[in-house]
């Protein structure tokens, strides 16, 4: 083997390509991305990236000493299984032995806009987005943000810090409805309160109308909200596509085995384009919107490519920043029998999620810069190891994790 193909130039792909070179493989090493820019990392877009430049990757020079080929703008447009070809945008043509997809996901639209409206209606995903959304937050202006989920909120938060008004609408009935604990989402959603943003929960939304000098927001209520500008921030579908046309398994995502193998031998799937089998929920099929979920990936795309066959069993972890407030959750709650409570400080806490036999399955907590960091770190790991553990024992602050993990 000697020509391995990456399609996507994100943080899994890119990943994925410096693994390859860590692992000793010296053969030729092909990225492929749809964006003019070198790889660059995509959680930062809704909190420092609106405020500042951006951050990538690796710098460029890294990818040339490295010995790999990158190409930026150039999106792929068909692969030829039979073949092992790649067909690109510009009428190249790329052989390949193995080829990763690491195509990423974009913002799933509002129903009845299409995914690139006017001006004074966005979505976030790429760093223009990024650019013309920054250009709107300043005193005297009023952003409203479509969806109350993590980008959403960041985006608000964001806003609210560079001096713009801000109009967060969600149709649920709270905030971070999705992955998130309630006792949480709702230390997030009066944090974002006493920061002047307005809250609307349980809205439906009737119709956006891009004017000429504002974007309305038409409720179902029959209540009109205007604003300088409409961020849609509603969640993600994955770019698959390429795989479907390729005649590829499709299941919530390209549909990839515990070695991120899909159904082609020759071809693997990482990061948030793909559905995976996840050992330590019973072989459960996820899909991972993650920072974290998208480098552990790659890293281990990069193994199963040289040949290694090694499962991915990674914890899922996700967090966000907000103000001064960081929330932080590993694992899965939503089979939770048992919840309880630690209290770290008065503004900061942690909530152990347990299922029917004990066992940790997840951790949450919320507090102000790295207040729940190391202990989240440590649930992580007892989750890992698949503890069963006294609720009581893990309510109780004086309890010391570490311990519990060592015994």
């Amino acid at each position: 083997m000697d020509k391995i193909v990456i399609v996507g130039g994100g943080e899994c792909g890119a990943r994925a390509a410096f693994a390859l070179r860590e692992m000793g493989f010296d053969g030729v090493i092909t990225m492929i991305g749809a964006e003019p820019h070198f790889p660059y990392e995509r959680p930062p877009l809704s909190k420092s990236g609106l405020a500042g430049p951006p951050r990538y990757v690796a710098n460029p020079e890294r990818y040339e000493e490295e010995k790999i080929d990158i190409l930026v703008g150039v999106p792929a447009e068909a692969i030829d299984r039979q073949a092992k070809q790649v067909r690109l945008s510009d009428g190249r043509t790329l052989f390949y032995d193995k080829l990763l997809l690491a195509t990423g996901a974009r913002p799933r639209s509002l129903p009845g806009l299409s995914d690139r409206s006017s001006g004074r209606i966005r979505m976030l995903r790429s760093l223009g987005d990024a650019g013309a959304i920054r250009k709107a937050l300043a005193p005297g202006k009023t952003l409203a943000v479509i969806g109350g989920g993590f980008i959403g909120l960041e985006i608000a938060a964001t806003a609210r810090n560079l001096g713009a008004e801000v109009i967060l609408l969600e149709r649920s009935p709270r905030v971070l409805s999705r992955g998130v604990p309630g006792e949480i989402a709702e230390v997030i959603a009066e944090r974002h309160r006493q920061g002047g943003v307005k809250i609307m929960c349980g809205e439906q939304i009737a119709s956006v109308v891009d004017g000429s000098d504002e974007a309305q927001i038409l409720l179902a209520n029959g209540a009109t909200e205007r604003a300088d500008l409409v961020v849609v921030g509603i969640g993600a579908v994955p770019n698959v596509e390429l795989a479907e046309a390729a005649g590829l398994l499709i299941d919530n995502g390209i549909a990839v085995d515990g070695t991120l193998r899909t159904s082609d031998p020759d071809i693997f799937a990482a990061g948030d384009c793909c559905s995976f089998p996840l050992s330590l929920y019973g072989n459960r099929r996820v899909r991972l919107e993650a920072w974290r979920n998208a480098q552990d990936q790659g890293t281990a795309a990069a193994a199963n490519l040289l040949g290694r066959g090694e499962g991915f069993a990674g914890v899922p972890w996700f967090w966000s920043d907000q103000y001064e407030l960081t929330l932080q959750i590993a694992g899965l709650f939503d089979d939770a029998a048992t919840t309880v409570r630690r209290s770290l400080d008065e503004r900061a806490f942690i909530l152990f999620h347990l299922d029917g036999e004990g066992r940790l399955i997840a951790a949450s907590g919320v507090g102000p810069g790295n207040a729940v960091a190391r202990d989240i770190r440590l649930a992580e790991m007892l989750i890992a190891a698949r503890r069963r553990l006294d609720p009581a024992a893990l309510a109780c602050s004086k309890t010391n994790l570490k311990k519990l993990l060592a015994a």
